[in-house]
């Protein structure tokens, strides 16, 4: 195998900005068995794609996906679409033998993860690797969460509080982009954020949740269509508005398969909050907490210390002996967002190398969407316990390696 590997990317916008500084940087702090060249860069509109490209450091430029995928000096199909061609440009790159990065959720239905995840699983006989791109698992703190649980050091998981709350869509004159429109993504709230959360909890946990009980809600109907499509009217009346057709918040509970009991809160409509991803699980011996507005901390509880002592401490997730760290700064130095991106990059290349696990699989990702397809189930009738189905074929997530 060449110590180097072509990259082709589908989309520039946000995941596309933030994949693409993870290409550039990753063998610069890290030392990957594999070193990345951008080779292209794929977009609708030619003379926006191209300026993309010479912004983000990609070589060639095509405007057809399928053109990308044929590209001999492209091996790795990176996918940052939105959900609805997920499944074609990520089952047509296995086809041809490359490998893939495809972003959250994995799909827009149940269906759509199960072919992609059973092409993934035929190609994986070939040394084809495919992964899904939940960042939010490669965050040092995160990482060394699933540690502390993997190890023992909370017992029994009990309990699990999960949430992701946002604002950016409050004001009703926010334009009906394509996160708003299920046929483009899927779902809304649950499928965009809900995902990440559902994601977390079974990794951390190393559990899989079995069943849940949900309510979903809309706020905000109707919307102005966007710019481009300023000229066209999306109803009848010509009003030059929209209907949203996914949810805006996400509520449920959940059963775990280790018995524990679990909530989750996904909204786009709570108002001050602009990222905030907060997740807490409660054992038998202790606790762990991470706020991801303050992503460079861990606070973890050992209600095992004499109780004149014990209590949650704070511990600064920045030394070189913690997850990821050994490639950054002195200890004290945080992280950002944009580096979950880069010890992603890292892992994959090092499991296309054949010298790691990769993770998660498309098989964790089509668990994740089965979740939430049994949220969506429950709210729509109205179900107090909705079971999560497929569980006897899907495996947990793998632990961390780096």
């Amino acid at each position: 195998m060449s110590d180097r590997i072509g990259v082709g990317m589908v989309g520039y916008a946000f995941m596309g900005k933030a994949h693409s500084q993870a290409w550039r940087n990753v063998h610069r702090f890290f030392d990957p068995p594999l070193t990345p060249d951008l080779a292209a860069l794929c977009g609708r509109d030619r003379q926006r794609a191209t300026a993309a490209a010479a912004t983000l450091g990609w070589a060639h430029v095509e405007t057809d996906w399928r053109a990308l995928v044929d590209r001999d000096d492209v091996q790795l199909v990176d996918v940052c679409t939105p959900g609805d061609s997920h499944a074609e440009i990520a089952l047509a790159a296995l086809a041809a033998g490359k490998h893939v990065l495809c972003e959250k959720p994995l799909s827009n239905s149940v269906a759509e993860a199960e072919e992609m995840t059973a092409a993934a699983e035929r190609a994986a006989v070939n040394g084809v690797v495919a992964m899904v791109g939940f960042n939010y698992r490669r965050v040092p703190a995160i990482a060394l969460a699933r540690e502390l649980v993997r190890s023992g050091r909370i017992g029994d998981v009990r309990h699990v509080r999960a949430l992701y709350l946002q604002d950016w869509i409050v004001d009703p004159q926010f334009p009906l982009v394509w996160r708003l429109q299920r046929d483009k993504a899927g779902s809304g709230a649950l499928g965009d954020i809900g995902a990440h959360i559902v994601d977390l909890a079974q990794y951390v946990t190393g559990e899989l949740i079995a069943g849940v009980s949900a309510q979903t809600e809309t706020f905000v109907r109707e919307r102005p269509l966007p710019a481009e499509s300023a000229g066209l009217a999306a109803d009848s009346n010509g009003s030059g508005t929209g209907v949203v057709t996914v949810d805006d918040c996400a509520l449920f509970t959940a059963r775990l398969t280790g018995g524990g009991m679990a909530t989750f809160e996904a909204t786009r409509f709570a108002t001050g909050r602009k990222n905030s991803m907060r997740l807490e699980i409660n054992g038998s011996l202790g606790s762990i907490a991470f706020d991801f507005e303050s992503m460079n901390e861990l606070h973890f509880h050992d209600d095992t210390e004499p109780a004149t002592s014990a209590g949650f401490r704070r511990i600064l997730v920045t030394e070189p002996e913690h997850p990821y760290l050994s490639g950054w700064w002195p200890a004290g130095h945080g992280l950002g967002y944009e580096h979950a991106f880069t010890h992603q990059a890292y892992d994959l290349l090092t499991a296309i190398a054949g010298n790691g696990i990769v993770h998660p699989t498309f098989r964790d990702g089509l668990q994740v969407q089965r979740v939430l397809d049994a949220v969506e189930r429950s709210a729509a009738d109205g179900s107090r316990f909705t079971a999560v189905a497929g569980l006897d074929l899907v495996e947990p997530a793998a632990a961390v390696t780096t």
